[in-house]
């Protein structure tokens, strides 16, 4: 499994292609070489991209889903609609899909943002009315994800 850590500013370019921080590259180095799925955000107006590895965990649970009952099979296309499978070009950049941009919102300013396993990509206007919006709520929603202590082991954590 990866775990990858930061926040990460930069640009798209008119073809919508961004360079990769250093320091994310660095971090997905063990992962690149087998590419990356990129989907719309279910919650959020933003992208996540997903290395092939974490992708195909994903799958895996998705594919337990009976396709023969009618919620899960909307779900599945619903959830895989607009996915795209990306690899970095010789130069290191990331090729955003034209579709996946006007999904995201995103024209120039891009965030990226890691979620423990995949990376979210975000239009940076975006990312901050959310992050900015959110403040209030984050103690509250805390609380009510991580506060249950019978669950919490030694060390803080299940």
């Amino acid at each position: 499994m990866v775990n990858l850590i930061g926040t990460y500013e930069g640009k798209a370019d008119a073809k919508g292609r961004m360079l990769l921080s250093a320091a994310l590259k660095k971090q997905l180095a063990p992962v690149l070489q087998d590419g990356f799925v990129i989907k719309r955000s279910v919650f959020q107006p933003c992208l996540e991209l997903y290395p092939m590895s974490e992708w195909n965990i994903l799958m895996a649970k998705v594919n337990k889903l009976n396709r023969f009952v009618k919620k899960n099979n909307d779900f599945i296309r619903r959830f895989t609609a607009g996915v795209k499978v990306v690899e970095l070009d010789a130069s290191g950049r990331l090729l955003i899909p034209k579709d996946l941009q006007a999904f995201a919102g995103i024209s120039k300013n891009v965030v990226l943002s890691t979620a423990v396993n995949i990376v979210e990509i975000w239009d940076k206007d975006n990312y901050e009315n959310v992050i900015d919006n959110s403040t209030d709520d984050f103690a509250d929603l805390a609380e009510e994800v991580m506060g249950n202590e019978s669950e919490i082991d030694v060390n803080g954590i299940s």
